[in-house]
Formats: structure tokens, C-alpha cells, sequence
């Protein structure tokens, strides 16, 4: 399967591959990283997470994009549909991985483009972002997307404390 490329207007989103590794190591091993299971403590653990973010694709024909500058192809962070096995629901992801990205609004489209496509060529009829409690930015960007707390879904096993938040199809 190829993936595809998403572009909106100032970004372009893509695959993941393993020129993603250091903006991704850096990230994961910053305190940046705390409200997505980090700080990592090794590259190893950093290259674990890039193969899951790469394998997702090929064992769901989905996954989350790597969302860049349109005319750079330095990865800024991610955003997409998102579902390892276990969990109850589809989810829209995103992180930002690079510091200068954070506050400028990239997240937000990439998320809007990467739910757009999760809604209108993966034939969703629903999916949820799972937002740690403290991560007031991701909880912003959700309801700036027009997702709401939904407090009856299930969380992720194993996920500790934290926020399920709904899109619906008619916000795309």
C-alpha cells in the first residue's frame, strides 16, 4: 500500500520514515514529551515508537501522518488516524515534536486535515483524541476542532488517567 500525502496550506502530510528520527528522539526524550508517555529514557525506546508510527500503516492501512513545512520535509510533529490493536476506538492524533512549531496553529491544521481524511476516505463515522488530563494545549486544540468530552467512553487499557474527547462527522 502507498500512503497518501496530504497538503493544506502551508503544510504537507506524510508517511513517517526514518529521516523522522531525530526531531522524533529529541522530542521523546524532552520533557515536551511528558503528556505522551515520555520522557524516553534511550534511542531504543525512540525507535521503537517511529516503527509503531510506520507499522500502523501497513497493519491498518491507516496511520498518523508526519506533518512538515510544504516546501521542507523536517518533521514538525503528527497527526492522524490512529488505532494499535487494543484499543476501543479510532483516534485523531497529533503531537508536535519541534519546539518552533508549538502556538503556530500547525498542529491545529494538521489534525483538521488528518480528520478530514479519517471522516471522508477511511469512511469513519466517529473517533475520539485520548488527552491527558494536564495537557491543556491538546485539550484546546480538541475543542478548537470541535470534539467533546465524552466521560462514558472507554480509555485505552492501560492509559492511566485521561480525557476522551468525540468528533464528530459533521465538524469535518
Amino acid at each position: 500500500m502507498t500512503p497518501p500525502v496530504l497538503h493544506t496550506r502551508r503544510l504537507r502530510l506524510r508517511a513517517p520514515h526514518t529521516g523522522d528520527f531525530d526531531v522524533l528522539s529529541t522530542f521523546l526524550m524532552s520533557e515536551r514529551a511528558r503528556h505522551v508517555g515520555g520522557p524516553l529514557s534511550d534511542a531504543t525506546q525512540c525507535s521503537r515508537t517511529l516503527g509503531n508510527l510506520a507499522g500502523m500503516w501497513m497493519l491498518r492501512g491507516f496511520g498518523a501522518f508526519v506533518f512538515t513545512q510544504r516546501d521542507d520535509d523536517r518533521a514538525l510533529g503528527m497527526a492522524g488516524p490512529w488505532q494499535p490493536m487494543t484499543w476501543p476506538e479510532p483516534e485523531i492524533a497529533w503531537s508536535v515534536w519541534a519546539p518552533e512549531a508549538e502556538g503556530t496553529g500547525l498542529a491545529h491544521e494538521a489534525a483538521l486535515a488528518a480528520r478530514d481524511h479519517a471522516f471522508r476516505d477511511l469512511g469513519w463515522t466517529t473517533a475520539v483524541s485520548y488527552i491527558d488530563p494536564e495537557n491543556v494545549r491538546s485539550i484546546r486544540l480538541a475543542e478548537r476542532l470541535g470534539a467533546t468530552r465524552d466521560t462514558g467512553a472507554t480509555p485505552p487499557p492501560g492509559s492511566g488517567p485521561i480525557h476522551v474527547y468525540r468528533h464528530a462527522p459533521e465538524a469535518a
